[in-house]
């Protein structure tokens, strides 16, 4: 493989800003319900999908929207915001292939394992599994190609003394 056109950093930066910017869009659309009412919203959109919202599962989310009040929407989409920023950078970090940037998506990708396998052992989620399946192999390609991936400060003093 060229180890100046590694694709699977490639897909894995395009995975985690894709990530980032519905995170944007996600953290924007809270912030724009702050002062809604939830419930309605929620059917609004269900009715504008054509999905049935007297369909258990909805009904049960619709209950749930009753809990939240504005200030836990502001704190929902603030956290929000804030990890679809840190993906941002951590993005644009593995772009510019620094060496910070390798161990913060290592980190961070990491970091999420254990919660997957354990929520994994609670009760069987595809899209849990479907995650998990995506963040080992992320971890194990980041951790693996670390040095020939990345820059290493070494790299940045030596071009400096030039």
């Amino acid at each position: 493989m060229n180890p100046r056109r590694p694709a699977g950093l490639y897909t894995i930066i395009a995975i985690k800003l894709g990530k980032s910017l519905l995170l944007f869009g996600i953290a924007l659309g809270a912030y724009s319900l702050m002062d809604e009412d939830l419930r309605f919203q929620f059917e609004r959109l269900l009715r504008w999908v054509r999905l049935d919202p007297e369909h258990q599962f909805f009904v049960d989310l619709d209950v749930s929207l009753q809990a939240i009040t504005p200030s836990h929407l502001r704190w929902i989409a603030s956290g929000t915001l804030l990890y679809g920023l840190l993906l941002f950078v951590e993005s644009v970090g593995l772009m510019f292939r620094v060496f910070w940037a390798g161990w913060l998506a290592i980190a961070e990708t990491a970091f999420f394992i254990p919660i997957e396998v354990y929520d994994l052992v609670r009760g069987f989620s595809l899209t849990v599994f479907l995650i998990l399946m995506i963040n080992v192999p992320i971890v194990w390609y980041l951790v693996r190609n670390r040095n020939r991936l990345f820059h290493h400060g070494s790299h940045y003093r030596a071009a400096a003394r030039r």
